[in-house]
């Protein structure tokens, strides 16, 4: 459990002012080489069946979104995120309950069975509000303004995201997961806090009757309140785009001693805490592939050091999934132990490009392994029947998180003979205590080289000899009851997959990876491209939806480069340039430089961004300025390297002040560097 947070507001320019007491309760912590079985088909998020008599359907019944259709039986009277439910709420005069979240959040999950399947709650929510359901990642401009709003009054954000708005949309306040009903709860232990120690919880109906009282007894103050709020979102959202500067000289230098000092030199990664082991751990391949980068123009040994511990330590951890292949989401601890079970295909496609160039710089085998069992997991679980690929797995089964993934003692020993189960007992430490809440999520207890030395094999040799029970354990998971799959199909995720697969194909030596990029780039081309040539962000039952963002375009367009690079075929190029050229016409900031992140017909929110920092997803404008400069070099136009150049200098003050956070973006320059060079007379 993530430490709980509490705080309180008072708007010190306001008549009224009031204290909100917000508790975020997030994920437990649960923890988890080859994939070798076949699992049963994808079990899609789709409408679930109401416990108990049957309930009518909302709104909700009507979207194609999988997490949408989730909470399509609710008795909350949601409404899609739309001119009819904001015209209602400005008609009523009404606040808006807004709530956004995505299929395999885990806590999304918690808070719809506990609040929004519970009649009392529905029916408060339903009297005074207009309620609002959100599909983050198919409406990421929607999640980025009011996650920003959270920022800007000190408060961490998280998902589900809980916001209350006024009338026209402005926020007010908000936080992350609410219990239904004030509760005291036992804090985790720490260095801080001593074993025992409690909380009280604000819950829900406690939250939203504060907040409604103050509007409805001072509803002037609380609108002017808003209004700073949204005026500090729409500054922080623009400041990031300020006026272009010189390119730094340094750039790459400075991105890696930043990195250097988030690195943990014990476990790998990037952001830990000594004092607080439980602080969650994420695998930051934008921060990996920069690193790979810099060691694909020279050797560099503190480079060097922090990809491999890196690498080593996340194929080892719970993290990574030993039976069936893939990542998790992410580590709950410093040592990458025990991961939060949802499984990403924006992670694992960034990862399969991360460990097939390691493998290519350094010749570990197990980076081979780990990227070959990548492509089987996404091939077996994330891949539609046209051969497109899905968003995401579940992280729960039947409300238990990581249920699917983790295993008793006695499952293991009645899966495998006396033999395999000692053989697993010592590559997975599952003959000690468990290490998951009495059960185990499987990690190596030592490196493979290690494990096979102490068996007197080589690595090939133990990997093989572990291989059938590794089989029979994978055999036996299929048969639980599944996660669900988040079966849209979004253009920008594909991309990073497309450019993974190629990658891999490329980098391995194996040709079979290709066609499955292919695939995947002739469906979105296809069913995620309008007439006109502009592409769709999401595609789910059978429809393609909403305007594409930026990093539709700029991912997708780096996957094409991937498959060009891969096969030498013209079309991904030709593709690729006509691609970036609508994506300058439709995002190309004028006056500043670098691209918005919503196309110039988009629905106006409070603030249109240019964001260039590198998350679980790498910057979009990054991303467009590495394409820029490979396509300009491919088709010999100076005019994108131009652009390119004008791109990073949008952002040159922020990666100047603040490297860390940008490492695609330094790269992104490194590489404008080289092509000026060759474009030197």
């Amino acid at each position: 459990m993530r430490d709980l947070v509490s705080w309180s507001i008072v708007g010190r320019d306001l008549q009224v002012a009031w204290a909100l007491v917000v508790a975020a309760v997030c994920s437990t912590a649960g923890r988890a080489e080859a994939p070798l079985a076949q699992a049963p088909a994808a079990k899609p998020a789709v409408q679930r069946p109401a416990s108990g008599p049957a309930r009518a359907a909302n709104r909700l019944a009507k979207e194609t979104s999988p997490y949408l259709l989730l909470h399509a039986h609710n008795p909350v009277n949601w409404y899609p995120w739309g001119d009819e439910a904001l015209a209602k709420a400005k008609a009523e005069n009404k606040l808006i309950f807004l709530s956004v979240g995505y299929s395999s959040c885990y806590w999304c999950h918690v808070m719809e069975r506990e609040s929004f399947m519970d009649d009392d709650v529905a029916a408060l929510l339903n009297k005074h509000f207009v309620c609002i359901k959100v599909d983050r990642e198919e409406r990421p401009d929607i999640d980025q303004i009011y996650m920003t709003a959270l920022a800007v009054q000190g408060r961490r954000g998280g998902w589900p995201l809980t916001m209350l708005l006024t009338p026209d949309a402005r926020p007010i306040v908000g936080g992350t997961y609410f219990p239904p009903r004030d509760k005291e709860v036992d804090l985790p232990p720490s260095k801080n806090v001593p074993a025992g120690a409690k909380q009280q919880v604000t819950g829900l109906v406690t939250f939203v009757n504060l907040v409604n009282d103050s509007w409805q007894k001072n509803p002037r103050e609380v609108a002017d309140y808003a209004g700073q709020v949204a005026a500090a979102v729409s500054r922080s959202l623009q400041k990031r785009a300020a006026v272009p500067t010189p390119l730094p000289a340094d750039a790459a230098a400075k991105t890696l001693s930043a990195i250097g000092d988030e690195f943990d030199p014990e476990y790998g990664g990037f952001g830990f805490s000594e004092a607080d082991a439980r602080r969650p751990k994420f695998p930051e391949p934008s921060n990996l592939l920069f690193l790979l980068d810099v060691l694909g123009r020279a050797d560099n040994r503190d480079a060097r050091k922090m990809l491999a511990l890196s690498l080593d330590r996340m194929g080892r951890g719970g993290i990574r999934d030993h039976l069936g292949g893939g990542f998790h989401r992410y580590s709950t601890d410093r040592y990458w132990r025990i991961p939060h079970f949802e499984k990403m295909l924006y992670d694992n496609g960034q990862l399969l490009s991360v460990y097939a160039r390691a493998f290519k710089q350094s010749g570990q085998a197990e980076y081979r392994h780990i990227a070959e069992e990548i492509v089987a997991f996404v091939a077996r679980e994330l891949t539609s029947p046209e051969g497109a690929f899905y968003a995401a797995l579940d992280a729960e089964t039947d409300g238990e998180e990581g249920q699917f993934y983790v295993w008793k003692r006695e499952e293991i020993e009645q899966a495998l003979t006396a033999e395999e189960a000692k053989l697993v007992a010592q590559a997975y430490g599952t003959g000690g205590a468990p290490n998951f809440a009495g059960r185990y999520a499987l990690e190596l207890v030592r490196p493979v080289e290690e494990l096979a030395a102490a068996a007197g094999l080589s690595a090939e040799a133990f990997r093989d000899r572990l291989a059938p029970a590794r089989q029979k354990l994978l055999g036996a998971r299929a048969r639980r009851e599944r996660p669900l799959t988040d079966t849209k199909i979004l253009t920008a995720w594909n991309g990073l997959m497309i450019r993974g697969l190629a990658d891999a194909g490329r980098l391995l030596g194996n040709k079979e990876y290709v066609p499955s990029a292919t695939t995947s780039a002739d469906f979105v081309l296809a069913k995620l491209r309008t007439p006109e040539g502009r592409l769709r962000r999401s595609y789910a039952g059978g429809q393609a939806h909403l305007n594409a963002y930026l990093d539709d375009y700029a991912f997708l367009v780096d996957g094409l480069i991937a498959l060009h690079e891969a096969t030498s075929d013209r079309r991904w190029l030709t593709t690729a340039d006509e691609l970036t050229r609508i994506q300058i016409e439709q995002f190309w900031d004028e006056d500043q430089g670098g691209f918005f992140f919503t196309s110039d017909d988009h629905e106006q929110l409070l603030a249109r961004s240019k964001d260039p920092v590198d998350s679980a997803l790498p910057s979009g404008n990054a991303v467009a300025a590495a394409n820029l400069i490979y396509l300009a070099t491919a088709l010999d136009r100076l005019e994108y390297l131009d652009r390119a150049e004008k791109t990073i200098a949008a952002f040159a003050a922020m990666l100047t002040e603040y490297p860390g956070s940008m490492p695609r973006m330094a790269q992104a320059l490194a590489a404008l560097g080289g092509a000026r060079k060759k474009k030197s007379p």
